[in-house]
């Protein structure tokens, strides 16, 4: 089956169901953003025990992706994603139960390698069942609906919390993986004609080709700092940063959020509707990538001296966020397309890498500083601007070799 015959059976069996998969995935990576602040008081969390305990799940989620790679390509997307789901619904509950910091790491790492698989199946699943014509635009969308999870994080989230609490949350949020891997299973096609047949050997062979590739490597570090740290932001810190520098009260913070969040989605669905139009008229993934984080950089400069109206920044910020999707793209390009699952995943695992390092890294800095007697507002802006030096040091390859590119 290359493609569902009729638009909207393939709508509501295929798409549907990985739609709804990543706006899970991304509701269980940003939803520690608003619920940090009882956390920390109910268990009495440093910054840096806040950092790990929620970067865990990258963490997690960044060491599933080479073996996941592997799994897709030989059992396909719909028996990974159904059973790995399983975990997320488990992982979930184990969370709501956790009393201790220990307790509700360890839950947060089994969530983090349930939804691990959320938009690498999806990808895979677009590739075996839809024509090539029809890829940017699906991955368009599909990031759309992790927009729409990160913004279920946020102004609704915190609505939810006065009602349910944070462990009600993720009772509710258990019940809903549990039943969308009963509808991966039940709904998507059959995949055993796709798998591949390539011995363990020579996967793995494959895979340190990959990494040693120079191609790779010069997409690895903007995947790194970019989109990871992106992620980091998200998911914990830009809460924090709204609180402390900008001195807003925690509605407000999480109403910040969702406007972070609606930019991230109207940026990805301008990728989905305008990819294809881009493409023809010579706008490549790198372009996309290329100009995204250089005005990624500049909208973070004004976010962190504060010049300009913090609101549209934030929302701006959200926009140009969706050229991290690009690096995929960007990257695959190079290698031959039987290899897609594994380069996807290789640059996942970065880019999750990445996560886990910002998002723990910035806490270990901002106990580090304090400890030092800075205020929290001024350690925050500190460990930013470390962040942005990193990040553009990981913009220049980018532009580098397309300007070597160009001499030759």
């Amino acid at each position: 089956m290359s493609c569902c015959t009729r638009p909207t059976a393939s709508w509501l069996i295929i798409f549907l169901p990985f739609a709804l998969g990543y706006y899970l995935s991304y509701l269980l990576r940003t939803v520690n953003a608003v619920i940090s602040p009882d956390l920390t008081s109910e268990l009495g969390l440093s910054a840096a025990d806040l950092g790990l305990l929620t970067s865990v799940y990258f963490l997690t989620f960044g060491l599933a992706q080479i073996p996941l790679g592997i799994a897709l390509d030989r059992y396909g997307p719909k028996r990974v994603l159904g059973s790995l789901l399983l975990l997320a619904g488990i992982g979930s509950i184990a969370f709501a139960l956790g009393d201790t910091r220990q307790h509700l790491t360890l839950a947060r790492g089994l969530i983090g390698l349930g939804v691990s698989a959320c938009l690498m199946a999806s990808l895979k699943g677009f590739a075996l069942w839809y024509p090539p014509e029809r890829q940017s635009s699906m991955t368009g969308f599909i990031m759309a609906a992790g927009a729409l999870g990160a913004l279920t994080a946020s102004t609704p989230m915190e609505a939810l919390l006065p009602h349910l609490g944070w462990r009600g949350v993720f009772g509710l949020i258990a019940g809903l993986s549990f039943a969308l891997s009963i509808t991966v299973f039940i709904t998507l096609p059959g995949d055993a004609e796709h798998r591949s047949h390539d011995t363990l050997k020579q996967t793995l062979r494959s895979i340190g080709t990959i990494f040693c590739s120079p191609t790779f490597l010069r997409f690895a570090g903007s995947a790194t700092f970019f989109t990871g740290g992106f992620m980091a932001l998200q998911s914990l810190w830009a809460v924090p940063w709204l609180m402390q520098v900008n001195g807003l009260s925690l509605n407000q913070a999480a109403y910040y959020l969702m406007t972070l969040n609606l930019g991230m989605l109207l940026g990805q669905l301008s990728i989905g509707f305008f990819g294809t139009r881009l493409s023809q008229g010579g706008v490549t993934p790198l372009n996309l990538m290329q100009f995204g984080y250089a005005a990624m950089l500049g909208v973070q400069l004004l976010i962190l001296i504060q010049i300009g109206p913090t609101l549209l920044l934030w929302f701006l910020l959200g926009i140009l966020s969706a050229a991290n999707a690009q690096t995929y793209i960007a990257t695959a390009v190079h290698f031959p397309k039987s290899a897609f699952g594994r380069v996807s995943t290789a640059i996942n695992l970065m880019a999750f890498a990445g996560a886990f390092i910002v998002q723990w890294g910035l806490g270990i800095a901002l106990d580090t500083l304090q400890s030092m007697e800075y205020s929290m507002s001024l350690a925050l802006k500190i460990a930013f601007a470390g962040l942005m030096l990193i990040q553009a040091l990981c913009l220049v390859p980018l532009w580098v070799r397309s300007a070597q590119a160009k001499q030759q």
